[in-house]
C-alpha cells in the first residue's frame, strides 16, 4: 500500500502543480485583451470566422447564446446520425462494417454531441474509420468546446452590467484552436511514443504462441485517446477502454491520462477565480471540490485494498479482480476517481468487480456531478450550489444573499433548483421504469442488489454525461439506447438552459457594494457550508437508492 499511496500522491501533485499555469492560460484565452496568442491563432480563427459569417466582436445576449448552442448542436446531431446510419456506403471501412442500427445510432449520436460518450456498442467491430472520425473524435472537440463556452459565458453574467455574454461560435473555436486542438496534439505524439497506434491500416492478422490465428484491430487510437481525456469525453476505440494495451499501454501512459483528465477541470476553478477577480473565491471553490474528491478517492483506494471477506478467505490481499496487473490497486482505484469526478467516463479496470463500496464511490460521483466535473459544465453545477447556499446561508443568519456582487433573488433560486432537481429525476425515475420494464430487466446479467446498481449506475452515467459503464448489464435494446438517449440530452441541456438564463439575469443587476451585511462567500467557513449544502441536498436524495444497492450489497458481503 505504500507505494501505491506514493505513485497517488505524486499524480495528484503534478495535477496541482499544472492549475496556476492552466487556468492562468485559460484567462488569456477568453479574456478578449490582445496577448501573443492572437499572432499565432489569430489569422487562422479569422478565416473561420469569415467562412461561418461570424462578426467576432458581436456579442450575444443569453437567449442568442443559447440558440447558438442548440441550434449548432442539433445540426451536428444529425450529421453525426446519418454518418454512423450510412457508414456501410462511405468511405474509410476497410473492414466492411455494416450500418448502425437506428436506436443505437441515436444513442451514439447523442452520447457523443453531450460529451457523455457512452457506447453500447464494441467500438473496434461497430465503426469504420470514418464514423471513429466524424461521429467520435470530432465531436469530442466541439462537446468539450461547448461546455467550455458556456461556462464562460456564465461567468461573464457574473461579472458584467448588460445582458452580454460573448459569442458563442467565437468561445466555441477559441477553445478548440488554442485549447483542445494544441493539448490534443502533443498527448497523442506521446501516446505514439508509449506504443498506442497511429494508422489507417485495417485488422491485421497474427499467429499467437500456441499457433492459433488472431485478428488485431489497429486505428487512429492515439488521436483519439489524447481529446478524450484532455476534453474529459471517455469514448474508447476499443470496447475494453483504457483497460486496453492499445489505448493505454504503460503506467506512464496511464498518469498522462490522469493528469489529462483533471487538468482543464481543475484549471478551470481557478480561472473563474481570475475572472470575477477575486482569487478567494476560485480557492474556496476548489477547496470545497477537492476535499469532495479526496473522500472519495480515499474510499475507493481502502476498499479496494482491503478486499471482500471472500478473497480474504483464500489468502488473497487487496481485490484484483478485474484490474490490469500493470496498474494495480492504487493505480485503478485513482482511475475510478478520477474518472469520475472528472465527468470522463474513461475506465482502465472494470468498474463491476469493484467492491461494493468501491462501486459506490463511482456511482456517487456522478450522483453529486460538480467534484470537479467535466470541463465548464462541473463549475456549472458547482455554482448552482454555491448560489443555493449563498441564498439559504443569507436567509439563515439573516444576510444579504449576494454573490460577487450580485444579489440572488426568486428567479436565479427558482432556475438554480430547478437544474439541481432534474438530475436525480432522470437517474431514478428512469430506474424504477426499467425495473418494471421486463424486456430491460432481462438485460441485467446479476440478480438483486447488484442488479439493482447496474441498472442505476447505467442511468446515473447518462444524466452525468459520463459515460462509463457498470458492466454486467446489456444496454445495446432499443430500451435502454433511447432510454438512456433521453436521459443525456436532458442531463446535458436543461442545466446549460438554467445556468445560461441565470447568466443572463445576472448580468442586468447593480453590483452592490460590500457591507458589513454582506455573507462573505470565499472564506473557509463558506466552503464548509457549500459541502454541507452538496452532502445534504445532493447526497441525501440518492441515499436510499444506494441503500438498497451498494451499501446494502457490502453489509451482506462482510456479515
Amino acid at each position: 500500500m505504500g507505494s501505491g499511496l506514493l505513485q497517488v500522491a505524486v499524480t495528484l501533485l503534478i495535477i496541482i502543480l499544472l492549475v496556476k499555469p492552466v487556468g492562468s492560460y485559460l484567462v488569456n484565452v477568453f479574456g478578449g485583451q490582445r496577448t501573443g496568442l492572437d499572432r499565432i491563432f489569430g489569422g487562422p480563427e479569422r478565416v473561420l470566422y469569415r467562412l461561418m459569417g461570424v462578426r467576432e466582436n458581436e456579442s450575444m445576449g443569453w437567449k442568442k447564446y443559447l440558440s447558438a448552442v442548440l441550434i449548432s448542436n442539433f445540426v451536428m446531431l444529425i450529421l453525426m446520425f446519418l454518418v454512423l446510419r450510412l457508414q456501410q456506403f462511405l468511405p474509410l471501412n476497410p473492414d466492411g462494417i455494416s450500418n448502425m442500427p437506428a436506436a443505437q445510432a441515436f444513442n451514439t449520436a447523442v452520447s457523443f454531441m453531450t460529451n457523455t460518450n457512452w457506447q453500447s456498442y464494441t467500438g473496434e467491430s461497430a465503426l469504420s474509420y470514418l464514423s471513429q472520425m466524424l461521429a467520435v473524435t470530432f465531436p469530442m472537440f466541439t462537446s468539450a468546446a461547448t461546455g467550455f463556452a458556456v461556462a464562460i459565458a456564465f461567468i461573464r453574467g457574473l461579472i458584467g452590467r448588460r445582458d452580454e455574454l460573448g459569442n458563442f461560435y467565437v468561445d466555441l473555436v477559441r477553445s478548440i484552436t488554442r485549447i483542445f486542438l494544441p493539448l490534443s496534439f502533443i498527448v497523442a505524439l506521446f501516446l505514439v511514443f508509449q506504443g498506442v497506434p497511429q494508422t489507417l491500416a485495417g485488422a491485421v492478422n497474427a499467429t499467437t504462441l500456441e499457433g492459433a490465428e488472431q485478428t488485431i484491430s489497429r486505428g487512429l487510437v492515439a488521436s483519439l485517446e489524447s481529446i478524450k481525456h484532455i476534453g474529459t469525453n471517455g469514448g474508447g476505440w476499443f470496447g475494453t477502454n483504457a483497460a486496453h494495451p492499445f489505448e493505454n499501454p504503460t503506467a506512464l501512459a496511464n498518469l498522462v491520462h490522469i493528469v489529462c483528465m483533471m487538468l482543464l477541470p481543475t484549471a478551470l476553478v481557478y480561472a473563474f477565480g481570475l475572472m470575477v477577480n477575486n482569487r478567494k473565491q476560485g480557492w474556496a471553490l476548489f477547496a470545497a471540490m477537492s476535499f469532495l474528491f479526496l473522500v472519495m478517492l480515499t474510499t475507493v483506494f481502502i476498499s479496494e485494498y482491503r478486499g471482500v471477506p471472500a478473497l480474504d478467505a483464500v489468502g488473497v490481499q487487496g481485490n484484483m479482480e478485474g484490474k490490469e496487473v500493470r496498474f494495480g490497486i492504487s493505480e485503478s482505484a485513482l482511475f475510478t476517481a478520477v474518472t469520475t469526478a472528472a465527468t470522463t467516463g474513461s475506465v482502465n479496470n472494470m468498474h463491476e468487480s469493484l467492491t461494493p463500496l468501491g462501486g459506490m464511490v463511482a456511482l456517487a460521483e456522478m450522483m453529486l456531478n460538480n467534484v470537479f466535473g467535466g470541463k465548464g459544465v462541473g463549475l456549472l453545477n458547482g455554482l448552482l450550489y454555491v448560489i443555493l447556499a449563498v441564498f439559504i446561508s443569507g436567509l439563515m443568519v439573516g444576510r444579504t444573499p449576494e454573490f460577487l456582487g450580485k444579489k440572488i433573488e426568486g428567479k436565479e433560486v427558482k432556475l438554480a433548483s430547478i437544474a439541481l432537481l432534474i438530475h436525480p429525476l432522470i437517474i431514478l425515475a428512469p430506474t424504477a421504469l426499467a425495473l418494471m420494464r421486463p424486456e430491460a430487466v432481462a438485460s441485467i446479467s446479476n440478480s438483486g442488489m447488484h442488479g439493482l446498481t447496474e441498472v442505476l449506475y447505467a442511468f446515473a452515467s447518462g444524466a452525468a454525461n459520463n459515460g462509463s459503464a457498470f458492466a454486467g448489464l446489456n444496454a445495446n435494446t432499443d430500451f435502454y439506447n433511447i432510454a438512456i438517449g433521453v436521459v443525456m440530452l436532458l442531463g446535458r441541456y436543461i442545466s446549460m438552459i438554467a445556468m445560461l438564463a441565470i447568466a443572463g439575469s445576472l448580468a442586468t443587476k447593480r453590483i452592490v457594494p460590500v457591507t458589513t451585511g454582506t455573507l462573505r462567500t470565499h472564506t473557509p467557513l463558506f466552503a464548509g457550508i457549500l459541502v454541507m449544502m452538496i452532502v445534504v441536498v445532493g447526497a441525501l436524495t440518492f441515499f436510499p437508492s444506494l441503500a438498497l444497492g451498494p451499501i446494502a450489497e457490502h453489509f451482506a458481503m462482510i456479515r
